[in-house]
C-alpha cells in the first residue's frame, strides 16, 4: 500500500485487475506463463554450454576454482531478470480502497403510560397490562439500539401519570434503559395519578428539538385519554408537526369496554381513543390498536419496519501501476549477468 501511494500521481491506472495474487491483482495475467518458459530454456542453454566447455581441453587452473563455482550466476541472473520483466509485463497493480459508512441511527423518544389504570389484567390471574407493554417497549429498545443491518437508534424513555418525567436521557446504552424500565412501575399516589398525554408529547418534543439526528420519532403508548389539560395532546401535536417530528401513537386496551350503568347493569361501548389517531396524522405517523400482547408486538414491529434507516456504504477504489518498480531491477539484472559472464563467472576452454 505505501508503494501504491508513493506512486501516486504518475501511475494512477485504469486498468482492470483479472488475476489476484497475495493483494496485488494482474491485469494481463497471461505474460506470467512466459516465467517458467523462459526459465527452462535459460537454463537448458547453460546446461548446454557446460557440456560443450566439458569436452574442450583446458588450458589450465583457470577452469577450476571460482569461476568454475560460479558459472551458474548468469543463467540465474538472467532468469531472475526476464522473470521480472514478465511480472512487468503481467501489469501488477495494487490498489487503495477506502469505504465511506453512513452509520447515523435516529432518535426515538418511547412515552410510556404509567397511570393506575396500567395496573389492569385482562382476565385474573394473567400479567398486568403495564407488565406486557414494558416488555414489548424493551425488546423494541433492544432492537432498535444493537441493529447490525441497520444504524444503531439513539432511545429516549418518558414516563406520564398525572406529570411527565423524563426517566432516560436519550442513549445507545440500551442496558440502562432496560434497567430503568424493569424498575419502573405505575403511580400509586392518587395525587399524583391522571393521563398527561399533552405534558409527556410537549415535554418529548422540547428534548428532541436539541437533537441534530436526521430523524426524530415519537412513540407514544397509553391506555386511556387526556385527563389534566395542562398542555392538550393537539398542541403538542402541532409543535412536533412544526419540528418535523413523527409521532406514532398506540392504544394500548380492549376495543369494547362494559360500562357500570347507575340503576345496575353494564353496557358494551367501543373504547375512546381521544385525540390519538389525529395526533398521528398531523404529524405523519400512524395510530395503532392493541388489545393484547400480540397485537401490541406488531404494531411495534410495524414501527420498526417503517423507521429503518440502513447504513449506507460507498467505495472508493483507486489502482496504481507497480511496473515501474520492476524495470529497473530487470534491466540492472541483466547487466549484472553480462558482467559476470564476462569476468568472475566466464568459462574458460
Amino acid at each position: 500500500m505505501m508503494i501504491a501511494l508513493a506512486l501516486q500521481g504518475v501511475t494512477r491506472s485504469t486498468a482492470t485487475g483479472r488475476l489476484e495474487v497475495g493483494g496485488v491483482t494482474f491485469a494481463d495475467p497471461w505474460f506470467l506463463a512466459v516465467i517458467p518458459v523462459a526459465a527452462l530454456l535459460l537454463w537448458r542453454g547453460r546446461e548446454g554450454r557446460r557440456q560443450a566447455g566439458a569436452h574442450v581441453p583446458s588450458m589450465g587452473p583457470a577452469a577450476s576454482g571460482t569461476r568454475s563455482s560460479l558459472a551458474w550466476l548468469p543463467a540465474a541472473l538472467r532468469i531472475t531478470a526476464v522473470s521480472l520483466l514478465a511480472v512487468a509485463l503481467s501489469r501488477p497493480l495494487e490498489g487503495r480502497v477506502s469505504t465511506a459508512r453512513e452509520t447515523e441511527g435516529i432518535d426515538i423518544a418511547l412515552l410510556l403510560d404509567r397511570s393506575s389504570s396500567m395496573d389492569q389484567r385482562a382476565r385474573p390471574g394473567a400479567p398486568r397490562r403495564f407488565d406486557i407493554v414494558t416488555e414489548v417497549i424493551a425488546d423494541f429498545a433492544r432492537r432498535r439500539m444493537t441493529d447490525e443491518e441497520g444504524a444503531r437508534d439513539s432511545v429516549g424513555l418518558f414516563g406520564f401519570a398525572g406529570f411527565a418525567d423524563l426517566l432516560v436521557p436519550f442513549t445507545l446504552d440500551v442496558e440502562a434503559l432496560t434497567e430503568v424500565l424493569d424498575e419502573t412501575d405505575i403511580e400509586t399516589e392518587q395525587r399524583l395519578d391522571g393521563t398527561a398525554i399533552g405534558s409527556a408529547l410537549a415535554q418529548a418534543c422540547e428534548v428532541l428539538s436539541q437533537s441534530e439526528a436526521r430523524s426524530r420519532v415519537v412513540v407514544l403508548l397509553t391506555d386511556g385519554e387526556e385527563t389534566i389539560h395542562v398542555i392538550e395532546p393537539m398542541e403538542a401535536a402541532e409543535v412536533a408537526s412544526e419540528l418535523g417530528i413523527r409521532v406514532y401513537t398506540v392504544y394500548a386496551g380492549p376495543r369494547v369496554q362494559l360500562i357500570q350503568m347507575p340503576l345496575g347493569g353494564a353496557r358494551r361501548v367501543r373504547a375512546d381513543v381521544g385525540d390519538l389517531p389525529r395526533i398521528a396524522e398531523l404529524t405523519g405517523g400512524l395510530f395503532f390498536h392493541a388489545e393484547n400482547r400480540e397485537e401490541l408486538e406488531a404494531a411495534y414491529a410495524a414501527i420498526e419496519e417503517l423507521e429503518r434507516t440502513p447504513r449506507s456504504e460507498e467505495r472508493f477504489a483507486e489502482r496504481y501501476d507497480l511496473y515501474p518498480l520492476l524495470l529497473g531491477p530487470a534491466l540492472a539484472l541483466l547487466l549484472l549477468a553480462s558482467f559476470t559472464g564476462a569476468t568472475v563467472a566466464r568459462r574458460v576452454p
